[in-house]
């Protein structure tokens, strides 16, 4: 298969598609839609509304009809909804959707982070991530990475989202003075005791600035690719939402790495957490595009349990 071919049949597919999915996100947000559906006992973990289904609905049927080489790829939802059984069951390249990113803060309206996202990867990287979040901004903020380029800005609703995201500014290059924030999440209750400990982490003549998901003032990914914040420190990540991170750390010359022994993230020993119904890596992830903050990171964390449940 074509890698070119599916990540540009991805970018006229996909833009529209999520804007919409946006719209009805910000629409169902002004109601009470949350639902019963996972039990892995963190609140992050197990928020589920109905935008998440519908928004997935909504995604997984324009990946069906908009080309058919978007069909011969592997299709990974976060949530079990859609026609996906119309893709790939066996193939390299997969596309993977986390319909609404940050759902605990979307339902509880605490914040503006929440995030629609969709990204192509074969088993060792990513290869192609949009993210929108409607909430960002006055219209809404975008993010694009190709296996080149980062582009990140405000939508504009007066023309096609696809011509919005061509005309964003160009952020490959690293940030010139980044910010110090580290996102931290899946630790569970010690979300907030290791975020502290990044705190004491010195990094070009500064602290870092460890930050849970209810610290964070939006979506990581637009932070990471304006340079607001620096990396992530993650307890086993899922495949749907994380990746993005990796994809921008990888574009300007970074990595993620598993903090025990240093060696850059893959798709290939993924497990099933069935208490939330995700794929997710194994262990814990530190990912940034300064070398100096992954090595601070896993020094920090190479002792700490990889076990993601206690029980």
């Amino acid at each position: 298969m074509n890698i070119d071919e599916v990540i540009s049949a991805l970018q006229q597919c996909l833009p529209p598609v999520m804007r919409w999915g946006g719209a009805i996100a910000k629409r169902m947000r002004q109601y009470n839609i949350a639902v019963d559906g996972k039990s892995s006992g963190n609140a992050n973990t197990d928020a589920l509304t109905l935008a998440d289904l519908t928004v997935q609905e909504l995604i997984v049927a324009a990946l069906r009809d908009s080309s058919p080489i978007l069909r011969s790829c592997r299709i990974q939802g976060e949530e079990t909804t859609g026609d996906m059984q119309k893709f790939a069951n066996d193939s390299a390249l997969a596309i993977a959707i986390d319909p609404i990113d940050g759902t605990k803060q979307y339902r509880d309206k605490t914040g503006n982070g929440y995030s629609i996202i969709v990204h192509l990867h074969n088993f060792r990287t990513p290869l192609y991530s949009l993210v929108f979040a409607p909430d960002m901004g006055e219209t809404g903020t975008w993010v694009e990475v190709t296996q080149n380029r980062i582009v990140c800005g405000p939508d504009n609703p007066n023309i096609s989202a696809r011509a919005t995201l061509d005309s964003l500014p160009d952020m490959t290059s690293p940030r010139a003075n980044p910010g110090p924030g580290i996102y931290l999440i899946g630790f569970q209750h010690r979300d907030t005791q290791r975020a502290r400990e990044v705190d004491q982490l010195n990094w070009n003549g500064q602290k870092l600035a460890g930050r849970t998901s209810d610290e964070m003032p939006g979506s990581i990914y637009p932070l990471m690719a304006t340079g607001q914040y620096i990396g992530s420190l993650i307890h086993s990540p899922n495949i749907y939402d994380f990746p993005v991170s990796m994809h921008i750390s990888r574009v300007r010359g970074g990595d993620a790495v598993w903090t025990h022994n240093g060696e850059p993230v893959h798709y290939k020993s993924l497990w099933m957490d069935d208490r939330a119904g995700m794929l997710r890596y194994p262990g814990i992830v530190a990912c940034s595009e300064d070398a100096n903050v992954i090595r601070s990171l896993c020094e920090l964390s190479k002792n700490w349990s990889q076990k993601r449940y206690d029980d």
